[in-house]
């Protein structure tokens, strides 16, 4: 059940927040038919070299909060905080030299990157606009993280992106991103365009950049199975809100939110005599034009009760470090159902 709250955020003063969002919400005018409520009072932090995976169904808001903390564009009201300072009040200037610490990998990798120029000059544009550096230190840094990401710059550098496969581009892009060092950088789905025997790769690349530069991540996927493996925590979406916060240890072992039972149940079973236990959700996804009153999830919601449509469900937690926006959570490791206290 979808809700609100901040009980899942650590300590404001802490040296090691990163970044910290807080009531962040961004809504579109349609014009005659209204807004759309794209992101509606989320708030999140991420600490220091950590992974904080984002996971929902399409439509969930999974991207917009990526483009809203980027400033691309601005929120409608809220505060995104880097480093103790909120972007959203920055001036543009300020906001254009912010964000060569802000970076982000784009889903589709090949739109992503100017057809027109060659791969050397797409991955040292960052650099150009930052300034500061003389042409032959570009062009070093530019060979330097090509090899890193396991291009030749020989080879590939004055090459076009049409030249490349999707993983290839996915390489180029991520080049681009880190080369200017970054201290946090936005991973769109940065895999889920490409084959599956690419996106291991892909993900393996990611870990080695993260070790190798000390970068923090927001990673953005659909799939459970690839955000277990590279997060530290997992943060759950549905319609604009935020579910369940926790480990991913503790969230895909015991979920306490009945959205994220389902989302796990849909993850394949390689076993072949283990039977699969898909949950299927009742009902369409509501539109974020006319959200439901009270917990957004009530209308697909096997455990939904009048409670739901009548309160907003608050962030709280169950269990150490293990947060659900839920009025009648899940409880299986007692075998019990929890409740509202």
């Amino acid at each position: 059940m979808a809700g609100t709250g901040t009980a899942h955020l650590r300590e404001a003063d802490s040296h090691d927040l990163l970044l910290t969002v807080r009531n962040l919400v961004v809504e579109y005018d349609t014009g005659r038919t209204g807004k759309v409520h794209a992101v509606s009072d989320v708030s999140f932090d991420i600490e220091r070299g950590e992974t904080l995976g984002v996971v929902g169904e399409s439509g969930c808001g999974k991207s917009t909060v990526a483009k809203a903390v980027m400033q691309l564009p601005r929120p409608t009201s809220g505060e995104v905080k880097f480093k103790g300072v909120d972007l959203t009040a920055m001036s543009p200037r300020e906001l254009r030299s912010a964000r060569r610490t802000l970076q982000m990998i784009f889903q589709d990798p090949i739109s992503s990157l100017n057809p027109l120029r060659k791969v050397r000059h797409i991955v040292a544009e960052g650099l150009d606009v930052a300034g500061g550096r003389s042409r032959a230190e570009k062009q070093a840094m530019v060979d330097d993280i090509l090899s890193v990401v396991g291009l030749d710059p020989a080879g590939a550098g004055d090459r076009r992106p049409h030249e490349f496969s999707g993983g290839q581009c996915q390489r180029i892009s991520i080049a681009r991103a880190v080369v200017v060092e970054p201290e946090l950088v936005i991973c769109d789905e940065p895999v889920s365009a490409l084959d599956v025997s690419v996106q291991a790769q892909i993900l393996n690349l990611l870990e080695d950049m993260k070790e190798r530069y000390g970068l923090t991540l927001l990673f953005i996927a659909h799939d459970l199975a690839v955000v277990k493996n590279v997060s530290d925590r997992v943060m759950v979406m549905y319609l604009g809100k935020i579910c369940e916060v926790a480990s991913p240890d503790l969230l895909y072992a015991d979920p306490l939110h009945p959205y994220t039972e389902a989302l796990l149940s849909a993850i394949p079973e390689p076993d072949p005599d283990v039977a699969p236990k898909q949950l299927t959700l009742s009902g369409d996804l509501p539109s974020p034009l006319d959200p439901p009153s009270g917990c957004r999830f009530r209308t697909r919601c096997p455990r939904a009760q009048a409670l739901c449509a009548e309160k907003e469900p608050q962030m709280r937690e169950l269990r150490p470090a293990h947060y659900v926006a839920c009025h009648f959570p899940l409880d299986t490791s007692s075998g019990r159902e929890g409740s509202i206290s």
